[in-house]
């Protein structure tokens, strides 16, 4: 099994066919950044049309029993996800629609303060509201992934202890191996994997050693440190992969509605777009090659099986309402 925990593409044809090529099984997709709920519906709706126009190659899953469906079938199972608590505006009652309608990850925060935690750009971080406490109680009964990639340490730290179910960081890395404001420090994601959370390794320029001239051989040499630091079985992919969007998609992404300046966020000023993407990870063509990398680094076949997708789905299993 195969799952990339991350990806917000120009969706296309050709990129379903990538997935197929790379053996890809599984992808969360972002829905929304800043969006709200009727927003996020409209790109559901848009979703709707992909799967009627590319169904013989990608079919949208709500349980674990779907993921393992398309497989077999020989398509790539699509979840939801949303990069922000945006799409339940202040109302916790939109989290069931939006459940009903294939929501199965939420962040609880992207980058700023929300009305449920704070954002890892802020810099005061205050923990978990009052609504985010009764929000991840109300994401563990329905059974959505509390995500917490772009949360400040704070609140990710309260989020993991307050959630009855794992608590998933689905694309950063280490604090330790590359100092980004999105990666995590070491006592976050202990406390993360200790738990049962998962930790999905990004491969996004920015979260990177060396940035776009990052190797194959450094990522999964990270991957390694963070095995004997968390265990392999709490590591996984998501690459955070934006191909194909243009230079405009970030600036919704940092800017949404908040703001009428331009912020760069991790990037530099000179360069406010899509960085470009390390060689070695270029498309879902390239999913493959990570398991020699990982090899080559010294970790066995079960473990390559976990961190390529074995790890998700089993997490999943444990998360997602049953199966069916």
């Amino acid at each position: 099994m195969h799952i990339d925990a991350l990806q917000y593409c120009n969706w296309s044809r050709d990129i379903f066919e990538q997935m197929r090529a790379g053996n890809v099984d599984c992808v969360h997709v972002t829905l929304s950044y800043h969006e709200n709920f009727r927003e996020t519906v409209l790109q559901m709706e848009a979703w709707n049309q992909r799967f009627a126009d590319h169904g013989d190659l990608i079919m949208l899953a709500y349980s674990t029993d779907d993921i393992r469906a398309a497989k077999v079938a020989g398509k790539t199972a699509i979840i939801y996800g949303t990069q922000t608590p945006a799409p339940i505006e202040d109302d916790i009652r939109l989290l069931e629609i939006l459940h009903r309608l294939g929501l199965r990850v939420m962040q609880l925060t992207y980058n700023n303060q929300s009305l449920l935690a704070t954002g890892c750009y802020e810099d005061t971080d205050t923990g978990l509201t009052r609504m985010g406490r009764e929000v991840v109680t109300e994401m563990n009964r329905l059974g959505i992934v509390v995500d917490m990639s772009h949360s400040a340490d704070r609140s990710t730290l309260e989020a993991i202890d307050h959630s009855a179910q794992p608590v998933a960081i689905t694309h950063a890395n280490p604090e330790w191996w590359h100092p980004a404001r999105r990666n995590k420090p070491d006592n976050v994601l202990k406390s993360l994997t200790d738990r049962g959370g998962m930790l999905g390794f990004s491969m996004y320029p920015h979260h990177l050693r060396n940035g776009s001239e990052c190797t194959l051989a450094s990522f999964c040499e990270m991957i390694a440190e963070a095995a004997d630091r968390y265990g392999a079985a709490n590591l996984g992919i998501g690459s955070d992969l934006c191909q194909d969007q243009p230079d405009s998609v970030v600036e919704w992404m940092r800017v949404g509605r908040w703001t009428k300046q331009i912020d760069y966020g991790e990037g530099s000023a000179s360069a406010p777009g899509f960085p470009p993407q390390p060689l070695f990870y270029r498309d879902n063509n390239d999913f493959l090659g990570l398991a020699a990398g990982l090899a080559h680094v010294g970790f066995d076949q079960s473990e390559i099986d976990g961190i390529m997708g074995g790890n998700w789905l089993r997490f999943f299993d444990r998360v997602f309402p049953g199966h069916g």
